[in-house]
């Protein structure tokens, strides 16, 4: 992992690594690596994220219980979130958080959801042990997040083919030029996060595993113009900060939206929120 400080975090970043690495070794207690190497053997197909990302502009729609920034989606919505992504021909694949203490996810999640769905699904968790990417396969996941944030640039290259040899894609997360520039040749479908987790603690607006902001003041969308600087060729995706009323901002300079807040804390509910998406983009 890159600039944690594991005695006195400083930034959402750093707190949130903190937990994720207490949050491996309970699961390596639960299931050791050789209960999930054979849990691989018997995981079902994968399903080819990127090409459902190349028939035009869609959504990659998220599955959270809750976030740092904002607190507790709608619980209803969540309930009805696979159903109705299921349902939704903008929707091309499903992204899950299995981070339990920041996103109040688990494995169990993912994969009661992998089997509910048709659609590809995406691990989405903080990636910093080759055990994780097994783990994903072995509960279903046919791609994992791989942040530049997080990870250097010999880990990114080494932990991608490490995924490529399970049968899977990676979604490579990047913030700003020098992440960019430590992408692997390989790399086929890249986001751009809007959202500062490297910002203060004390300025970012983190409410923690309890508590609810309407505002989530992590975001700067004027990081999406790092989309010129992606290598060509690769899948672009746009990710957090997006809503009906600003994503036709990014269609056309991107191949895809991950999008769940909005959804999930819509208050008329997920299928009307995707609605909206449908409207704004049949403009």
């Amino acid at each position: 992992m890159k600039g944690m400080n594991r005695q006195s975090p400083t930034t959402i970043l750093d707190r949130i690594l903190l937990d994720v690495q207490e949050e491996i070794l309970e699961s390596k207690r639960l299931r050791p690596d050789g209960d999930v190497r054979g849990m691989v053997a018997d995981a079902p197909p994968v399903r080819s994220l990127p090409s459902v990302l190349e028939g035009g502009f869609g959504l990659i729609a998220e599955i959270k219980k809750r976030s740092p920034s904002v607190g507790e989606m709608r619980a209803g919505n969540v309930s009805d979130a696979p159903g109705a992504y299921e349902e939704s021909l903008l929707v091309r694949a499903l992204s899950v958080l299995t981070n339990q203490r920041h996103f109040g996810g688990c494995m169990e999640d993912l994969a009661t959801i992998r089997s509910a769905v048709s659609k590809p699904v995406l691990r989405k968790d903080f990636i910093v042990n080759e055990y994780q990417i097994r783990e994903a396969r072995a509960f279903g996941a046919d791609a994992v997040l791989l942040m530049a944030s997080v990870l250097d640039a010999p880990r990114l290259k080494g932990f991608h083919q490490l995924v490529l040899e399970l049968g899977m894609e990676a979604l490579f997360e990047v913030h700003d030029e020098a992440e960019v520039a430590a992408l692997p040749e390989s790399a086929r479908i890249v986001g751009i996060n809007s959202r500062r987790f490297k910002a203060p603690v004390e300025s970012s607006g983190f409410v923690g595993p309890s508590g609810s902001s309407e505002k989530d003041f992590s975001i700067r969308l004027d990081t999406f113009e790092l989309v010129n600087r992606l290598p060509s060729g690769v899948i672009r995706v746009a990710e957090s900060g997006l809503h009906a009323d600003n994503i036709t901002t990014v269609r056309g300079k991107f191949e895809a939206a991950l999008v769940g807040t909005s959804l999930l804390r819509d208050p008329e509910g997920v299928r009307k929120a995707l609605a909206e998406f449908e409207v704004a983009l049949a403009d």
